[in-house]
């Protein structure tokens, strides 16, 4: 679940700007006081003159090129809103508005930070067997509220198809259950009583009912295949238009807690696992070679969560060594490199603090572009997320944090720019609006809550979050 609160020095302010400018002191031509919270120094510095990553944020989130200008041949960047609402209105840009990039640029300036306001509080954690649906244009009503059943320990992931017509949960079993949330006609689905949650097996004829759990699993862009990660190291594919099974990979060597589609063709399959590795699946080629299509070393420890910037190149990752890890696949191995010279300690990320010794150890053969740390990555599979291309052009990196806070990193710097305090317990989950400057967090502390900007006008901004999980999408919440 969920619970948020506000960042020391961030209630007085009504907004929030980029650590970034903050530290230029580009704020519309004044300085603030104001404190973001602390902001360590980046573990690995890009260099924006050349790096693609750089460009390519850059490209997005920056202004037009004569909005940018100072003097004949001189940038400022970043470049102040007030500057560029002066440069639209004197057409500097010729076409007499804004672009996207423009748009971006002002956007991404404002963080979710204001808050936060509770939208609901349980008298348990997030772990169970209860999924609720809002309808947040009305006013975060309880559209519907689904029990599950036939569960194994509880509920480990959930995913809504992206006409948001059905939602899948996952448990420790091979059995998904989908349900039909795009029907309003049951407010309370028991499952198999109120509503049928039809099972969707993920098992082989020859294992049993119980054979192997299902850690991750998300649905493609397209909404016709579901992939999922699970305890027996393979990852499957299911598809929903034929109503079976399509495609099992024997992919990893321990509990694969991780998987996404790389980007909208879904050729292209991410998987993160407590074997350390990050493997990239190429489906037109799979079944001749049976091999990954590349390996991703750099990670100490197993990987918690994997999110694609949908672009089918870059990916970030979330490890039990406690950082966030962004990669180019093109920088990908054929070959895992194993090394366990630093492992001279024992230790369970499920009860045990992460050990003093191994904070300072980086992999000798680490793939990755940047590293980010700074939150904690401890007692469960905590997520993490590229901020909207819509509103910040993917500039920011987010996640949850076992110390109960909501941490927000500069991609591009490696800069902490913001740090939401409030929950009383671990946040395994978190989800930026991919339109508005909004933010949903959900906590072991038994509360889902939201951070805006500027306040709470923007209230009715559609959202959904589910279970253990938080992610927008238009006109519900469910968790």
């Amino acid at each position: 679940m969920l619970f948020v609160d506000n960042d020391t020095g961030i209630e007085n302010m009504g907004y929030a700007f980029s650590r970034l400018e903050v530290d230029s002191e580009i704020l519309d031509g004044s300085s603030s006081n104001h404190e973001l919270g602390n902001s360590p120094r980046p573990h690995r510095k890009l260099n924006s003159l050349d790096n693609d990553i750089a460009q390519l944020t850059k490209l997005q989130s920056g202004p037009q090129e004569n909005l940018s200008r100072v003097l004949p041949g001189k940038r400022e960047f970043p470049v102040s809103t007030v500057k560029m609402l002066a440069g639209r209105e004197a057409n500097l840009s010729g076409r007499g508005r804004f672009s996207s990039g423009d748009c971006r640029h002002v956007l991404s300036k404002y963080l979710p930070v204001n808050g936060p306001w509770v939208v609901d509080q349980m008298s348990t954690r997030a772990y169970g067997s209860q999924i609720r649906i809002y309808d947040v244009d009305g006013g975060w009503k309880v559209r519907k509220n689904i029990h599950a059943r036939s569960l194994r320990w509880t509920i480990t992931d959930t995913s809504l198809s992206p006409d948001q017509r059905h939602l899948v949960y996952a448990s420790m079993s091979p059995i998904v259950h989908i349900v039909n949330v795009g029907s309003s006609t049951a407010k309370e689905s028991l499952a198999n009583v109120t509503e049928i949650h039809d099972g969707l097996d993920f098992s082989s004829p020859d294992e049993g009912a119980y054979s192997f759990g299902i850690f991750s699993l998300k649905f493609s862009t397209d909404g016709r295949e579901i992939v999922a990660g699970s305890s027996d190291e393979d990852i499957y594919v299911y598809d929903l238009e034929a109503n079976k099974l399509s495609l099992r990979i024997s992919a990893h060597t321990s509990d694969v807690n991780t998987v996404c589609f790389a980007d909208e063709s879904g050729h292209l399959i991410y998987s993160g696992s407590d074997d350390n590795f990050c493997k990239v699946w190429d489906r037109r080629c799979f079944r001749a070679k049976g091999k990954p299509a590349g390996i991703l070393t750099g990670h100490l420890e197993g990987i918690t969560f994997i999110d694609s910037r949908g672009d089918g190149r870059y990916l970030i990752s979330n490890g039990k060594d406690q950082a966030i890890k962004l990669w180019d696949i093109r920088k990908m191995s054929s070959n895992a490199t194993c090394y366990q010279g630093y492992r001279n300690y024992e230790w369970d990320y499920r009860w045990m603090d992460y050990p003093p010794q191994a904070r300072g150890l980086k992999h000798p053969y680490d793939q990755s572009v940047a590293t980010y740390k700074g939150h904690s990555v401890l007692r469960t599979l905590i997520r993490c997320y590229f901020s909207p291309e819509y509103s910040t052009g993917q500039k920011y990196i987010y996640t949850g944090s076992h110390d109960s806070c909501v941490y927000i990193y500069d991609l591009v710097s490696g800069a902490q720019v913001a740090k939401l305090q409030h929950h009383k317990s671990t946040v395994r989950d978190c989800s930026w609006h991919p339109n508005y400057p909004m933010l949903v967090s959900s906590s072991w502390d038994g509360d889902v809550v939201k951070w805006e900007f500027p306040g709470n006008v923007f209230s009715s901004w559609p959202v959904r979050c589910f279970d253990l999980n938080v992610t927008f999408n238009s006109g519900i919440m469910c968790f």
